[in-house]
């Protein structure tokens, strides 16, 4: 397997500043491009409201981002990808989507013809990112990948080639990067607002008891490490904006072999960053986590629970953090479609995916001959906490 303290109100203060009365126009003028993500110019001359297909229609699809799509304000659920007949009424009839607009694998070549279509997102099992990732690519349309983007780095390279190729945009959907606890816990790591930061401490793990292909290594690329631990490997990155340079890793016990005898049943590693400092991570199908804690020089912060798609909580060691939840996935969507329509950078860059598939691929390289492994994740196209602000600030 393979130096003083902020008061609670200053901190609340200064964080709804950052991101929500940031100077739009001016953000908008700046006309910065992220070549790692495709450069499209064209433009949107026509005021048209960006047309989203998605690609596989299961739970996620079907629970999480067609609802966002009734809340976007960006962009809009046009069409779908599916080969069940019966799938395909059910949402041609909830969601007013003309008979054109529907397809399926075999016809979705097609779909470069369908100019109601602007924007694919891929939300297949991991083994199928690659494929149809290309395949909308290569049909002219902007592309989001669903995490983790791929089940091996070759496969992420190809899935930026092919973007940059054919001049269409890429993202990765890491929903946490427009979500408000997140942004915060950015902000206080990246800016050293509490001193500089000394370690974090990250878990996300949940009980698993049946089959299904995310226990298929050939279909999921891995266990839990693919599937929930790449959300503290993004904590970890993105609360320091460091890159780690080694990592080291160790499976845990396996108590439900029937379940898991092609992926890890758990997994925990720790990421050792350019300064020194070190963040230490659990991923499991066999337990309940769900925690990004940060210590500072002059302070702590935590997020608890962190990942979830709402109802997130974080405190710090000045109190609590008074911050709203909202819907990860619709600002996820307006935040790419604004970046069309403006022609702006991208926040969870093609890059990112990369580099997060080169750190899971150390990692379990490290848990199978168990030693630390080294890492060289620079020239990687990534931005860092400012860009958030501007970005965020938009939607």
């Amino acid at each position: 397997m393979r130096n003083k303290k902020p008061s609670k109100d200053t901190d609340r203060r200064t964080f709804l500043k950052n991101i929500g009365m940031l100077s739009a126009a001016g953000f908008l003028g700046t006309g910065i491009l992220n070549t790692a993500c495709g450069t499209n110019t064209s433009g949107n001359t026509n005021n048209k409201v960006p047309g989203i297909a998605l690609v596989g229609l299961g739970g996620y699809a079907t629970g999480q981002l067609a609802p966002a799509l009734q809340e976007t304000k960006h962009c809009k659920l046009t069409g779908i990808v599916t080969v069940t007949p019966a799938k395909e009424k059910e949402w041609m009839k909830k969601y007013n989507i003309p008979r054109e607009n529907v397809y399926n694998y075999d016809n979705f070549d097609s779909i470069a013809d369908n100019k109601d279509i602007d924007i694919i997102y891929i939300v297949l099992p991991n083994s199928m990112h690659a494929e149809y990732s290309i395949r909308a690519a290569k049909a002219g349309k902007h592309v989001i990948c669903e995490k983790p983007m791929t089940t091996t780095v070759e496969d992420a390279q190809a899935i930026i080639r092919a973007c940059n190729e054919n001049n269409v945009k890429l993202s990765v959907g890491y929903r946490l990067h427009f979500e408000p606890h997140h942004l915060r816990a950015m902000e206080l790591g990246q800016t050293e607002e509490m001193g500089k930061v000394l370690n974090t401490d990250a878990a996300f793990s949940f009980v698993l008891n049946n089959k299904s292909w995310r226990l298929d290594k050939e279909m999921a690329g891995g266990g839990p490490l693919m599937d929930i631990g790449i959300y503290t490997i993004q904590g970890a990155c993105y609360t320091k904006g460091q890159w780690p340079v080694e990592v080291e890793a160790r499976y845990g016990e396996v108590t439900k072999p029937e379940l898991f005898d092609s992926v890890e049943q758990s997994i925990s590693f720790t990421l050792k960053f350019p300064d020194g400092t070190t963040s230490k991570h659990n991923t499991s199908y066999a337990d309940n986590a769900n925690y990004l804690k940060t210590t500072a020089e002059n302070g702590w912060w935590e997020l608890n629970p962190a990942y979830s798609y709402g109802h997130l909580r974080g405190k710090t060691s000045n109190g609590q953090m008074d911050l709203p939840n909202v819907n990860q996935q619709a600002r996820q969507m307006d935040a790419f479609a604004l970046s069309i329509i403006r022609d702006t950078p991208i926040l969870a860059t093609g890059d990112m995916g990369l580099r997060d598939m080169m750190i899971m691929e150390a990692i379990y390289q490290s848990a199978d001959t168990g030693k630390p492994v080294p890492l060289h994740l620079n020239g990687l196209d990534i931005p860092q906490f400012r860009l958030h602000k501007e970005v965020n600030a938009l939607i």
